[in-house]
């Protein structure tokens, strides 16, 4: 069993950065895939980023890539979102979550396919 805690959300404002940390418990995470996914308000979740087990494969949601940079820190069994020239519409609940093996950059952008998930942390960006 793994636990995923978030942390690193907040209020900010709109061009700004923030960086979210999603630190794991349990076990080790160096061999599992990880992706950060969001939920606004009214919304479905929706997929953000994911990593693969080395950080040598990452993917990113189109409205996010060029600005949120997913990365890997196996030795603190931690994962981060680095959130730069953040945008109104990023506001929204961020989750992390571990699918143990990579399934391609496709199968990775579906919530369904994760087993395991953190409790969230909200960002709020303001215009």
């Amino acid at each position: 069993q793994v636990q995923l805690v978030e942390s690193g959300g907040g209020l900010m404002q709109a061009g700004g950065s923030l960086r979210l940390s999603c630190a794991a418990s349990g076990r080790t995470i160096s061999g599992d895939s990880m992706g950060w996914f969001r939920q606004a308000p009214g919304k479905e979740r929706e997929f953000v980023a994911a990593i693969n087990w080395s950080g040598g494969i990452t993917v990113y949601e189109d409205s996010v890539k060029g600005r949120f940079t997913i990365s890997r820190d196996n030795a603190k069994n931690t994962v981060y979102l680095q959130m730069n020239l953040l945008k109104y519409e990023d506001t929204a609940v961020y989750y992390c979550a571990l699918r143990p093996r990579w399934l391609g950059e496709t199968l990775m952008r579906i919530a369904a396919h994760y087993d395991y998930w953190g409790q969230g942390t909200q960002v709020t960006v303001s215009s």
